[in-house]
């Protein structure tokens, strides 16, 4: 089975340099020994290569997070077998799975990795990036603080700190009042009912899943659960401050 055929079609860009190039580097070279094909440049499809450059950049960063702990949790590798073929299919999947279990027994720099990143991403990307490491560190049901401390230092390179609050609340914490709900809309609880319409208008504008509608519909239907999240931080403040 060639690993091009089915993951990196379309080729690699700037993963294949920099800090993510020489761990990515080394495990191709140890997957790829023995006569597979591996496809390295692309001539017909810049997004396809930007979907494969975020998928490795995920990849990398999920075995940081799922090892972050000390332990892999078959959850959180359940969680991501299902979004692998989600994804990329059963067969890319397998793929993908693999390049993830080469991966967790590396070590590399995180912040090194999120900073690369950060040179070729836009902004909506890598909020998707930050939203998906949440979404995978939350898989056993709980987020522990190493899972934490390991997402915010690729955060700190990717988005603000502010966003990073926000999308932490939608994971972290009790539901049961409505404190989680402000943090999301990036707003404290003596904000106006103005200042709360025009935080909803200013979050939901700048995390539409529209806007990373070039990386696939795998990871366009994630970010519409981010959007969700942000429309359930909305109405819950207003059913509690009576706003129709």
């Amino acid at each position: 089975m060639s690993l091009g055929k089915y993951l990196f079609a379309g080729g690699l860009g700037f993963v294949l340099g920099g800090p993510i190039g020489a761990v990515v580097g080394v495990v191709l070279t140890s997957m790829l020994s023995g006569g597979k094909e591996y496809k390295t440049t692309t001539s017909s499809s810049r997004r396809q290569t930007v979907q494969n450059d975020f998928r490795m950049v995920l990849l990398l960063l999920f075995a940081s997070v799922m090892k972050a702990d000390g332990t892999v949790k078959k959850t959180e590798l359940n969680v991501v077998k299902q979004f692998l073929v989600r994804t990329f299919g059963e067969e890319g999947a397998l793929e993908a799975l693999r390049l993830l279990k080469e991966f967790l027994k590396q070590n590399y720099n995180v912040a090194e990795i999120s900073q690369q990143a950060s040179l070729y991403f836009n902004y909506s990307q890598r909020t998707e990036l930050v939203h998906l490491l949440f979404m995978i560190a939350a898989a056993d049901g709980s987020v522990s603080e190493s899972e934490i401390s390991v997402i915010h230092t690729a955060a700190r390179n990717l988005i603000s700190q502010s966003d990073f609050e926000s999308i932490k609340a939608m994971f972290v914490g009790s539901k049961t009042n409505t404190d989680w709900a402000y943090k999301v809309l990036n707003i404290t609880k003596d904000a106006t009912d103005d200042e709360l319409k025009k935080a909803y208008r200013k979050m939901a504008m700048k995390f539409h899943p529209d806007k990373v509608n070039n990386l696939g519909e795998e990871i366009k239907k994630q970010a519409e659960e981010k959007f969700k999240e942000i429309q359930k931080a909305y109405e819950t403040i207003k059913k509690e401050r009576n706003i129709a």
